[in-house]
């Protein structure tokens, strides 16, 4: 959607005048809709949309020139061995030792999953070792008291997502 001009509007409710925003969006149509917004808060699915990109930043900060995730320098940033980060993601310890592995689409998928779960809860954490703690032991109540490291050894990384979509907007753990 490409972003029209905005105005300004005061309004008075039972709360007193306050300013408002009006966004006005062309979709790919070009069908204009209006929507108002409270200027200088963010909503909760633009917070939502903030703690993608940042997980999505964490990811991309370890993508080499092919799009391959370099294991050696997540291993480092995090402080732990390789052999520790292939229990961390649930792969064989000796599949970061092998250049074909590494490049595999389930290896690759699973450091992605990782890193973006970690890089969307580092805010609230408090920083990276304190989301990869919280990654590794913090019991979900949503899954049974089950890990976001369990889950996302399992194939479930995208449940681990939804859920913070959920927790971000306001819903219970």
């Amino acid at each position: 959607m490409r972003e029209g001009k905005g105005s300004h509007r005061n309004v008075r409710d039972g709360k007193g005048a306050r300013t408002l925003k009006i966004k006005r969006r062309h979709n790919m149509t070009g069908v204009m809709a209006s929507g108002f917004a409270t200027k200088g808060l963010p909503s909760r699915a633009d917070q939502t949309k903030v703690e993608l990109v940042r997980g999505s930043k964490l990811v991309a900060r370890f993508i080499d020139n092919k799009g391959i995730v370099v294991v050696d320098d997540v291993a480092q940033w995090f402080g732990m061995s390789k052999s520790q980060l292939a229990d961390t993601v649930g792969v064989q310890p000796d599949t970061f030792h092998r250049v074909k592995r590494v490049a595999a689409p389930k290896t690759q998928s699973r450091v992605r999953e990782m890193l973006e779960i970690v890089g969307r809860v580092a805010d609230w954490a408090g920083g990276k070792d304190q989301a990869m703690a919280w990654y590794r032991a913090e019991p979900l109540p949503a899954f049974g008291g089950r890990t976001a490291e369990s889950l996302v050894k399992e194939g479930k990384a995208a449940a681990v997502r939804d859920y913070l979509d959920h927790v971000a907007v306001g819903g219970f753990a």
